[in-house]
């Protein structure tokens, strides 16, 4: 594996420390995680829009239950 030197601010490292997952985890697997998750959040799976359209058509038709309905409904207090 190629090695390089990157010079980063204070600031940018001290946003590195803190998306750490365990402590000793390197510099490169927190930006190499952070680039994946990136690349996979930065969409939404067709599957996941027509389920989020179909809620806001359940909202917008009022099929929708407050939380005091649904614990009367269930008995819940």
């Amino acid at each position: 594996m190629e090695q390089s030197t990157i010079r980063l601010s204070k600031k940018l490292k001290n946003e590195l420390k803190k998306q750490m997952n365990y402590s000793g985890e390197t510099y490169e697997s927190v930006i190499e995680r952070l680039l994946t998750n990136g690349k996979e959040d930065d969409f939404l799976s067709a599957e996941v829009i027509k389920n989020i359209e179909e809620g806001l058509a359940d909202i917008k038709a009022g099929r929708v239950y407050t939380t005091e309905q649904v614990k009367r409904k269930f008995g819940i207090k």
